[in-house]
């Protein structure tokens, strides 16, 4: 049913990637990327690589993922997927009031977790634990999305 699948956080240098990444390597006959709804760029116009905090504790706990570039969440892109997977509510809600075609096919990552959904905190500049914290939702409710895909 969902064949090519889009993750989407803000910056896309933490959660979607990670997200991305995992999504992969267990659904690997399925598309997958993901984008960021304020992705930044370099001077050279090269998106960000994951950010190396993420990346490191990620690697800790056994996952090895290759290099990465941002890329911002435009309408083309967007288009292009049969299902779009964001970390919070506001996600969701930027994606519904700047992109309403997408609003049907936009679900919550941690749409699995619990009763409503649960949405996946931002660990951008925050401490290890954090970055723990998050890796652990994210492996959960990337292993739940595959079980129901």
């Amino acid at each position: 049913m969902f064949s090519k699948i889009l993750v989407v956080c803000m910056g896309n240098i933490c959660r979607s990637p990670t997200a991305e990444f995992m999504l992969q390597q267990r659904l690997p006959h399925k598309t997958v990327h993901s984008a960021g709804i304020t992705a930044m760029k370099h001077s050279d116009g090269k998106g960000w690589d994951m950010e190396k905090t993420a990346r490191a504790i990620a690697e800790q706990h056994g996952f090895s993922f290759p290099k990465h570039q941002a890329q911002q969440l435009t309408r083309e892109l967007i288009s292009q997927y049969d299902l779009v997977l964001v970390m919070e509510q506001a996600h969701r809600n930027h994606i519904a009031q700047r992109y309403p075609e997408a609003q049907a096919k936009t679900m919550l990552l941690g749409q699995w977790l619990e009763q409503g959904g649960k949405e996946i905190p931002d660990p951008y500049k925050k401490s290890d634990e954090v970055y723990e914290h998050v890796l652990k939702l994210i492996d959960q409710a990337t292993d739940t999305w595959c079980s129901k895909l």
